[in-house]
């Protein structure tokens, strides 16, 4: 059944209300590999609080249109943020609210990871309380190959997930993690066949949304505290990325992804 209401107005996330109270909320860019642009992620630093909200909602599934859970920010979006600083402070602001609103949410979050997760959208698959991947599936944090600091949400929760030595070997690399080695390190909760993943993250959204909702929902909030003690590194890393944007590393990170091909950061910044 598809849900009315407060989750009308949204362009680029669809919703299904199912039994028991468990939302399902699919991110859809047709076309674009589920890809962050203006429009997603500004509704995704509100969504949160929407559910939160809803009294019918108990626990939310998130997934992605298609074969792709989000494959990264939109090109022509991040064109527009680099060397406007107008835009980088707009966009600052959303980025730290899509991180808090998670964390804040009561209800639980459960993350069906069908497919490639870049940007934005991986930040909301790890920042969920319980995260299910296709084993296959790739995912890279992705703000190195662009040429700005790890911002949107990993040196928050990275650590926290798969110890510090992982966490700075995967953001200074960027190299792409497949679902059974996040798994195997404790990025995510589990890792499953393709055709799996959905099922398995409805249904223990319904396990969920069955159980006693207040203790579930004050064990999520007394072990989110975790989080909230790492929100001054979370925002000094926000930070930092919206100083490259206004930086050389940014327009040259980005003119490669357009060109598809390896960047030259050599001589560029640093010393």
């Amino acid at each position: 059944m598809t849900s009315s209401d407060r989750f009308d107005s949204y362009e680029r996330l669809r919703f299904e209300r199912r039994e028991h109270g468990v939302l399902l909320m699919t991110l859809s860019n047709p076309g674009k590999l589920n890809a962050t642009d203006g429009t997603m992620h500004a509704e995704l630093a509100r969504v949160f609080r929407d559910i939160d909200a809803d009294p019918s909602v108990r626990v939310v599934v998130v997934t992605g249109e298609g074969k792709a859970f989000s494959a990264g920010g939109d090109l022509d979006w991040i064109g527009r943020q680099i060397n406007d600083h107008a835009q980088t402070m707009f966009v600052m602001k959303e980025a730290g609210d899509i991180v808090r609103t998670m964390i804040d949410c009561e209800k639980p979050i459960v993350s069906a990871i069908n497919g490639v997760a870049v940007g934005a959208g991986l930040a909301v698959a790890l920042m969920a309380d319980i995260s299910i991947i296709d084993e296959a599936a790739r995912f890279t944090d992705g703000h190195i190959r662009l040429g700005v600091a790890a911002g949107d949400h990993a040196v928050a929760i990275w650590p926290l997930l798969c110890g510090m030595a992982k966490a700075k070997y995967y953001l200074m690399t960027a190299d792409f993690i497949d679902g059974r080695e996040a798994e195997r390190i404790g990025l995510v909760s589990k890792a499953v066949p393709a055709d799996e993943v959905l099922a398995d993250a409805l249904a223990i959204a319904e396990r969920l949304a069955l159980g006693p909702q207040d203790a579930t929902r004050l064990t999520k909030k007394a072990l989110n505290h975790w989080l909230r003690q790492a929100l001054p590194a979370f925002e000094a890393s926000l930070a930092y990325e919206m100083l490259n944007f206004l930086g050389p590393d940014s327009a040259e990170g980005h003119t490669a992804l357009l060109e598809k091909r390896s960047p030259n950061f050599d001589g560029l910044t640093g010393g």
